[in-house]
């Protein structure tokens, strides 16, 4: 479970994977259960946008979901993914055990040795306690309105920098 900024951008960038089986955008990590959008967006129940993934790691591993989860978005960012503002779009893993936990957190010290003096990496990296899934209509939102100017200047160019850069791991049916 992911949160990098707007649930329908990891979820369009997931589902293009081979071995993920479903991408279910969602909330967790806050304080109110079963939130709507409308109060998550309004940065005071605690929660994030996240994505579930069901996968098959026959074909994708978890390191893989994190190598494609930390490249399309900015984990050195608190509480921001570009124009996207506030706690409801940082960057999180919520893990489901402690060998996610673990593999997450050498990831990011991967990450940090491999760039030293850059900008902290400020992923959280926490257990999940409740995912709640959101409203029908974020489900596959990119699918349903690519032609929507937030698609078209945010989502597009995240989904054609993973098509070139991670081509090894995409579904041949192209996914999003």
């Amino acid at each position: 479970m992911f949160g990098g900024g707007c649930f329908w951008c990891t979820e369009a960038v997931f589902k293009m994977l081979k071995g993920v089986a479903k991408v279910e955008p969602g909330y967790a990590g806050g304080a109110v259960p079963n939130p709507t959008y409308e109060q998550v967006c309004t940065g005071r129940t605690g929660h994030a946008e996240v994505i579930r993934i069901e996968y098959d790691p026959a074909f994708v591993s978890y390191d893989d979901l994190l190598t494609v989860f930390f490249a399309t978005h900015d984990p050195t960012t608190l509480n921001r993914q570009g124009n996207d503002v506030g706690t409801q779009y940082r960057s999180a893993v919520f893990f489901t055990d402690e060998a996610q936990a673990a593999e997450a957190k050498a990831f990011i010290a991967g990450l940090e040795a491999a760039a030293p003096g850059g900008d902290p990496v400020v992923t959280e990296v926490v257990p999940l306690d409740a995912f709640w899934p959101a409203e029908d209509y974020h489900r596959d939102y990119y699918a349903r309105n690519q032609e929507q100017p937030y698609c078209r200047a945010i989502i597009n160019p995240k989904l054609e920098k993973v098509k070139k850069k991670f081509a090894a791991l995409l579904d041949e049916k192209g996914g999003a």
